[in-house]
């Protein structure tokens, strides 16, 4: 069953604000939630049904830290696109 917690951050990127104008909002979760967990989860949390919900698996890069490898964690991305109406309280600037 998906959780609030879950969900890690709704991104703020150059591209990400573009689309918060056409009513989608990207959201990072952990990589175990799906699109029914995350439809749930806007549901249950903020009273909103998302008509679309598309996902992006993103996995980790190697990188090197002081000549060490080290391994960014996976994430999952979420575009929404939210009805017209809806406003998140964390968006309302």
């Amino acid at each position: 069953m998906a959780d609030i917690t879950d969900i890690k951050a709704i991104m703020y990127t150059e591209k990400s604000i573009e689309l918060q104008e056409d009513g989608i909002i990207v959201v990072q979760t952990s990589p175990r939630m799906t699109k029914n967990g995350l439809k749930e989860v806007f549901r249950e949390f903020f009273g909103i049904n998302p008509l679309r919900v598309n996902s992006l698996r993103v996995n980790g890069k190697v990188k090197m830290f002081k000549g060490k490898a080290g391994k960014r964690p996976d994430l999952k991305k979420f575009y929404v696109l939210l009805p017209e109406d809806a406003k998140l309280e964390s968006l309302a600037v």
